[in-house]
């Protein structure tokens, strides 16, 4: 065994702990070059040790075992490269989140702006929508993609329409986590049913709204104040909570927009 490292040398060599390395031995990672059949002892070869240091990057960013393996098995590098890119894209979007949530606590502990709310009757309206049963988890990117479909239906159409982009988002949603979601645009008259669009007849109600103009992980506080002002006056009525979204500039640029929170309450 003159050309094999014994599994200390090759724990010096890589910065695995004998630990480790067993570990990685025992999930089908890293297999010894030779293991004693009597004490059990592990030998590696030299030429381990760059999968070892692999391996040993590739856990220090969280990458699950699963995943090593596979890069590890991959048939050519562009297969290897596409889940390694996979996951950092992924530890990316994980760091922006944490950065945002960060920044809205430091927000959160300096105290906020107050938010102005008032009280309107809003009318019925004729309306294109798409409404489907959403998770939490899953509600941006649901809304985000029935917009797109419906700002498609609605200029295909030839539809006019009469006012901003809305949402409604019933308690149920809150409260279960799930619930039937509808997103909407109002129009002239109601076009024909294509795909997920269908006509849809928003009813007339009363509200208590504000208007939020800022990073959305923080949209919560618009609900927070429009929810105690309905509180003090103890107005609350049933309903879902209707959004309306104004553009900032193209209407197609779906995140840019102010978001008016309207919470029912009694006429």
């Amino acid at each position: 065994m003159a050309d094999l490292l014994s599994i200390g040398a090759f724990s010096r060599m890589t910065f695995l702990t004998v630990k480790a390395l067993r570990h990685y031995h025992d999930e089908g990672l890293l297999e010894p070059a030779s293991v004693d059949p009597h004490s059990g002892y592990r030998y590696y070869r030299p030429e381990q040790v760059p999968t070892a240091r692999l391996i040993r990057r590739l856990r220090d960013l969280d990458l699950p075992v699963d995943e090593v393996r596979g890069v590890l098995s991959a048939p050519d590098d562009a297969t290897r490269n596409q889940v390694i890119v996979a996951h950092l894209d992924r530890m990316s979007r994980q760091l922006q989140e944490t950065q945002e949530t960060v920044e809205s606590l430091r927000r959160l502990l300096s105290g906020g702006e107050e938010l102005e709310v008032t009280e309107r009757d809003e009318p019925a309206l004729t309306t294109m929508a798409i409404r489907q049963s959403v998770s939490g988890d899953d509600a941006l990117a649901w809304w985000l993609d029935a917009f797109a479909e419906l700002h498609r239906a609605v200029r295909v159409g030839g539809l006019v329409r009469t006012g901003p982009d809305g949402a409604l988002f019933p308690t149920k949603f809150f409260t279960e986590g799930v619930a039937e979601l509808v997103v909407f645009v109002p129009v002239e008259s109601a076009g024909t049913p294509t795909g997920r669009v269908e006509a849809f007849e928003l009813p007339g109600t009363r509200l208590a709204v504000t208007t939020y103009d800022g990073p959305m992980i923080d949209l919560d506080g618009a609900y927070s104040a429009v929810g105690q002002a309905v509180l003090e006056r103890a107005t609350s009525a049933d309903g879902p909570v209707r959004e309306r979204y104004f553009p900032l500039g193209d209407e197609d640029d779906l995140l840019n927009h102010r978001t008016e929170v309207g919470w029912p309450v009694l006429a």
